[in-house]
């Protein structure tokens, strides 16, 4: 029990912490790994999804035909 205490104790006043460097990095991959995946959903979406869309609804609403 006194071993436990002692590592708590040592845990708890650890003065490792991370890096403003670090954060940073992680922050910036963050962005671009986003960015990418946004590129990547915007050019499925205005190649594949939206004309195929828009000529379902357009045959949708065709009365005359």
């Amino acid at each position: 029990m006194v071993v436990l205490g002692r590592r708590s104790r040592k845990a708890l006043a650890g003065n490792r912490a991370e890096g403003y460097i670090d954060t940073a990095i992680k922050i910036l991959i963050a962005v671009v790994l986003g960015g990418l995946l946004l590129a990547g959903l915007y050019s499925l979406f205005g190649d594949t999804v939206l004309p195929t869309l828009v000529d379902r609804i357009k045959e949708m609403f065709n009365y005359a035909g």
